[in-house]
């Protein structure tokens, strides 16, 4: 997958001018390339756009995913809560002023991300659910998952970022599902609950 021809191919048929592509992709893969980034990087992205390229055909919406799964992490810091809204904005901020793309519905698919909710629009449900496929990886892949996550948090010592973490996944579980569209909760559902379960128990 050459993410950067994806990339380029997308801002081309929204609106965007040659050198606005070069200049802007080389601001996303310098933000998603940051070393404080073990997880939400430029591999985080690819993992999206293959649940993208797989699912599509069910979108109604597909510029507007893409270019929010590119952009929906693209304000990340750990020790912040705003990460998602300042990435809506700097997305929507970059659009074109003569653009087919519905800004408002990018920025509310952007914020969606945040808390992982239930959406009348059933296009934000597959973007939720395109980034929290990790979930239902394989054990040892999702033990990497978890590791990561806890690199971009190291700045919390184990005693404030265990209780945090285990918080945060058993909210997921409270939840009647974590994943908001039928098609996932089919394939995913239970391994992500094993999964979930599991690290809690590390965790405590």
């Amino acid at each position: 997958m050459n993410l950067k021809e994806i990339y380029s191919e997308l801002l081309t048929n929204i609106g965007f001018r040659e050198s606005e592509i070069e200049q802007n992709w080389l601001d996303l893969e310098k933000a998603y390339s940051n070393k404080s980034r073990h997880y939400h990087n430029l591999t985080h992205i690819k993992d999206m756009i293959e649940c993208f390229e797989t699912y599509g055909n069910q979108l109604k919406f597909p510029n507007e995913v893409l270019f929010s799964i590119f952009y929906h992490d693209y304000v990340y810091k750990s020790s912040k809560k705003d990460n998602e809204l300042k990435s809506a904005e700097y997305a929507v901020k970059i659009l074109p002023k003569e653009t087919n793309l519905n800004a408002k519905l990018v920025f509310d698919m952007i914020c969606a991300t945040q808390l992982h909710q239930r959406n009348k629009i059933e296009d934000i449900n597959w973007l939720i659910d395109f980034d929290l496929k990790i979930l239902a990886r394989d054990w040892n892949e999702y033990q990497i998952y978890f590791e990561q996550i806890r690199k971009e948090y190291s700045i919390y010592p184990d005693f404030l970022y265990k209780p945090g973490r285990a918080k945060a996944l058993k909210h997921f579980l409270e939840n009647e599902f974590i994943f908001q569209t039928k098609t996932f909760r089919d394939l995913f559902e239970e391994k992500a609950r094993t999964n979930i379960e599991k690290e809690i128990l590390l965790l405590t």
